[in-house]
């Protein structure tokens, strides 16, 4: 729908990452220069902002504060996990959302998360499309797991995969400081998807890597890691250090994290981990060996200390991108990244894709990447994630400490 004129909103949701404000500013920045946008507001804590009429005038913030966005980890306007029902089971939501959009005047709609997020955008787009509201909705994708259907990679993914590379070839080092032996197993995020874990070959590539990595997209068997690390120690000076991911299952698909999972989250996902603590714990059972449990939680989602420069730089530009394409008459489509190796040199191209196909479809890291023994990753991996995750971007240091955005936050005043 071309020719639109009036306010947008933007939203963040899902899960916190090393870039999504850098997003968020590649948003309001353009967003604020458009001729076509007349008020851009921010949600507070996503849909849930919306739902409630609780967003920020974005025009009132220093524009300063909004280029730290970039170099700003987490979620700057709050996230959520908010899950709407279809439309055919209870449309209420989807009416105050058509209420608050007709009364703010709100013609843009860009929301920001990974695939729950996107099947949310889809509802919501597909939903104001056949209300007669002229609306153009985009997605901004983001997730660490890097398992949005059609792009290349997601922004997000290669700074939390520079994290988990570089704090593996850390604990490598000082796992080898004493002369006795000791297993140490490290739990990375993933539930479906073993991208993130995958990274731990990153590590390897340069000498200081896992002994054994296990993603989900191949069948755990406990007995088999006993003897993988039974092997491992043996030739390796009683030493071993295996990555898992949270999402590893058995052959009948049931998530070793359910055995140590006590509740699920509002998608009806089971709430995994422990279960590095939990192989740790049979290994010292079955060896009488040392072991060490180390889960990297929170802090490689974050960890913007370490964040990737193309991360950054392509994250903002997914966000200045979806403004653009919304304003140029696109809508119910998904920011997407094209990988082009033409020039010999990895480039970054910009591309939209259906809302539907993108939303609850996950793309899981291709088998053929995974050894046959299904403990390591082929140099295929390497080649892809290494050019993510080049280059450093950093916020600016004040008194030695990094100096993030700080937004003023000011409500809009309810109609």
């Amino acid at each position: 729908m071309k020719n639109l004129k009036g306010a947008c909103m933007f939203a963040q949701s899902g899960g916190p990452t090393s870039v999504i404000n850098s997003s968020a500013a590649g948003v309001f920045l353009e967003a604020l220069k458009s001729p076509e946008i007349t008020k851009v507001y921010g949600a507070a804590h996503g849909i849930k902002g919306v739902l409630d009429e609780q967003f920020y005038d974005i025009g009132l913030e220093d524009k300063k504060e909004l280029e730290l966005l970039k170099y700003t980890p987490s979620s700057a306007l709050g996230s959520v996990r908010y899950k709407l029902k279809d439309v055919s089971v209870d449309d209420t939501d989807y009416k105050r959302i058509l209420e608050v959009f007709k009364k703010y005047d709100i013609r843009y709609f860009f929301y920001n998360g990974g695939n729950d997020s996107m099947d949310t955008c889809n509802k919501i787009s597909k939903f104001l499309n056949g209300s007669g509201w002229d609306c153009n909705v985009i997605g901004v994708p983001k997730t660490i797991d890097n398992d949005l259907f059609g792009t290349d990679h997601c922004p997000g993914f290669a700074s939390a995969a520079k994290y988990i590379a570089t704090t593996l070839m850390e604990i490598n080092l000082d796992a080898k400081v004493y002369n006795t032996g000791m297993v140490c197993v490290i739990e990375v995020m993933g539930r479906n998807a073993g991208w993130l874990t995958a990274a731990a070959s990153l590590a390897g590539y340069k000498g200081l890597g896992a002994d054994l990595i296990y993603l989900p997209e191949v069948a755990f068997d406990v007995d088999k890691f006993v003897s993988d690390v039974e092997d491992v120690l043996a030739k390796n000076d009683n030493k071993c250090i295996a990555v898992v991911s949270e999402g590893i299952k058995l052959a009948d698909g049931r998530y070793v994290g359910e055995f140590t999972a006590s509740k699920t989250d509002l998608f009806g996902h089971a709430q995994l981990g422990g279960v590095g603590q939990m192989l740790a714990n049979v290994i010292k059972e079955k060896t009488g060996i040392k072991t060490r449990a180390i889960e990297l939680s929170l802090m490689q989602r974050c960890g913007a200390h370490l964040a990737s420069k193309v991360d950054v730089e392509e994250a903002f530009g997914a966000g200045a991108e979806a403004v653009k394409a919304a304003v140029s008459g696109e809508t119910d489509k998904m920011v997407c990244f094209e990988r082009d190796m033409s020039t010999g040199h990895y480039v970054c191209k910009y591309k939209l894709l259906p809302l539907e196909l993108a939303a609850n479809t996950e793309k899981t890291v291709p088998l053929d990447w995974i050894t046959d023994n299904g403990t390591a990753l082929s140099d295929k991996f390497v080649e892809y994630a290494l050019p993510l995750i080049q280059g450093d971007a950093k916020a600016p240091l004040e008194d030695g400490l990094p100096r993030f955005a700080k937004l003023k936050k000011v409500l809009v005043e309810k109609l």
